[in-house]
């Protein structure tokens, strides 16, 4: 089944809450829809399950016009973020409730119902109730009834928001593995870029009800096409800041950048810009020659472990280093910073994209 949408708007009292909607969706595909709260990830999740109808624009599964179709007679299973299970029913029965409502065969339940438990490591809890398990084991629970149905959509509304770190990250890490071969469209709504990257597969970054970028995720992060693209898949914040290219040089305030340091910056025609880089690509070290020192003055450093989170001022602007190991710095003192210009993102200065401009490669990495 290939699922597309074209050119949907959904308004509610006259607001847009989608605008110009246009994504494709091919069997088998695990995607990520990625965005802040109130980018319009709910609402076009419930678009596709027929929750909701759309202001205009054309929802099409198999290549047929959806809108005269009811719910239940759509393929599609939805789990939300809050734990959706009937409270009365055995783990068994809650897994099992699909194919009970189709009248499938009592072994035929029996067996599928086992099958998808020992994939989720619930087999052992098939006997208990819902309010009996911990909340991990309450969303294995949805995800087996979504999993059973083998439905040929599969929305994920957020669905592990709720968990703990741990059980995030055996979760997220096992979805890909659990809908791999089922041949199910899987659409999973996120606000963390991180998730996003771990879960692969394809992603559209929506902002404000507007696709801003979709494509493979890890090219998407590598290469975002926008300023609010490249802000969205960012976390911490993008760290930007305007720039005027003349000749041989890249200004910024109070320092320069020879544009012969990248080969991407020396083919910018001259004129203004808006760069962006990701905090770890502000680094505590020189990595190179080519790279530019930027004095910098603590505003604030956040030590989480493994990692530290270095807010400083500068340049006039405030910025965010990500640095690996613990970096205490005190609050006010100076701080030199080094910056690759290879690692630059550049934008027209209302963050557009600039015909010809570089993007930045790199690693996929966290930030």
């Amino acid at each position: 089944m290939a699922l597309e949408l074209v050119n949907i708007i959904k308004k509610v009292d006259g607001v847009d809450h989608l605008s110009d909607v246009t994504l494709k969706f091919e069997p088998g595909s695990f995607n990520t829809l990625l965005g802040s709260t109130l980018s319009g990830k709910t609402t076009l999740l419930r678009l596709m399950a027929g929750l909701e109808k759309p202001t205009s624009g054309t929802i099409m599964m198999n290549g047929t016009d959806t809108a005269g179709q009811t719910v239940r007679s759509r393929s599609v299973a939805f789990v939300y973020q809050q734990f959706i299970n009937y409270p009365g029913f055995s783990v068994f029965d809650n897994i099992a409730s699909p194919l009970k409502v189709e009248r499938q065969a009592t072994e035929q339940i029996r067996e599928r119902v086992q099958k998808i438990a020992e994939l989720l490591s619930i087999d052992h809890l098939l006997e208990r109730k819902p309010l009996e398990l911990s909340g991990g084991q309450q969303q294995r629970v949805a995800l087996g009834r979504a999993l059973v149905k083998g439905a040929e959509l599969v929305l994920l509304d957020e669905p592990l928001a709720n968990l703990d770190y741990k059980l995030r990250e055996e979760l997220r890490a096992e979805l890909p593995r659990l809908f791999a071969g089922s041949g199910s469209i899987v659409i999973y709504a996120t606000a963390e870029p991180e998730e996003a990257l771990l879960l692969g597969g394809q992603v559209a970054v929506l902002h404000e009800g507007r696709v801003q970028q979709a494509g493979p995720t890890a090219e998407v992060y590598r290469s975002p096409t926008s300023l609010q693209a490249a802000r969205t898949f960012s976390d911490p914040p993008l760290n930007t800041i305007a720039a005027t290219k003349s000749g041989g040089s890249i200004a910024l305030p109070g320092t320069e950048i020879p544009a012969g340091a990248s080969n991407r910056l020396q083919t910018l025609e001259d004129g203004e810009f808006r760069l962006g880089f990701r905090p770890h690509q502000l680094r505590m070290h020189q990595t190179g020659a080519r790279s530019v020192a930027i004095n910098a003055q603590v505003i604030l450093s956040e030590i989480t472990g493994s990692e530290s989170f270095i807010h400083v001022d500068a340049l006039g602007e405030r910025w965010t280093a990500l640095a690996h190991g613990i970096h205490n710095h005190a609050m006010g003192s100076a701080l030199t910073l080094y910056l690759d210009p290879d690692d630059l993102f550049v934008f027209d200065p209302d963050g557009k994209p600039v015909a010809g401009a570089p993007v930045s490669g790199g690693e996929v990495a966290r930030g």
